[in-house]
């Protein structure tokens, strides 16, 4: 989804997937290309693993219908992740209604509910069509989940969470991200279902750039 809620980098992949299959495209025998199928950044973005890790970044937004589509093909594809390959979500910030959203991942997260709730936020937007306009609203929800509203409150409005909702504005615009689903590897390459023809193929790309940066290191 793009900033400007119009045609979608993703939407745009379908129509390519449809005329290239990604299988005829691996076929082929050729690897990833840069600037075909991702982009190298002329900046590296610090990472927050350690030594010996590859950090590998999903950017989406809870109100976006391709992000809700791609997370269980992606939830699948991190459970199979090597042990050396650290996986984190990174909810963007293209409207202003959307910190809200940011701000609630990151709650859920400091709470370790996001492997519970994660999808069920998907499910709540784009099939019972609910709206997060604000904290409360949020809260209420969460509370119908089992969650204290309380403690999730007082977790959506920490220094902790805050700050990792500016760090996430940060990120998206260090990756010049302009449409979600996408991925960035090691704050180096990046790439989305446009780049990659479908985000199945994007998959395959990021574990083509995994396996690049963890020969060069």
């Amino acid at each position: 989804m793009q900033r400007r809620d119009v045609l979608t980098r993703v939407s745009v992949a379908t129509v390519a997937a449809a005329m290239v299959s990604p299988s005829d495209l691996w076929a082929q025998g050729a690897n990833p290309q840069v600037g075909t199928d991702f982009l190298k950044l002329e900046t590296v973005v610090p990472v927050e693993t350690g030594a010996g890790k590859i950090e590998v970044i999903e950017f989406f937004s809870y109100m976006c219908p391709h992000c809700n589509a791609f997370e269980s093909t992606f939830s699948a594809w991190v459970k199979k992740v090597p042990k050396d390959v650290v996986v984190r979500r990174v909810p963007v910030h293209f409207l202003a209604n959307f910190e809200v959203l940011q701000r609630m991942y990151y709650a859920m997260e400091a709470m370790n509910l996001v492997d519970k709730l994660h999808a069920k936020v998907f499910a709540a937007v784009h099939v019972e069509h609910r709206s997060f306009g604000n904290a409360d609203v949020a809260a209420d929800w969460l509370a119908s989940q089992g969650v204290d509203r309380a403690k999730f409150l007082a977790q959506f409005n920490s220094f902790s969470v805050v700050t990792k909702a500016t760090r996430a504005k940060q990120l998206t615009t260090a990756y010049a991200v302009d449409g979600v689903p996408a991925l960035g590897v090691a704050g180096r390459f990046y790439t989305d279902g446009a780049m990659a023809k479908s985000m199945d193929r994007a998959l395959q790309v990021v574990d083509f750039l995994v396996a690049e940066v963890r020969t060069r290191r």
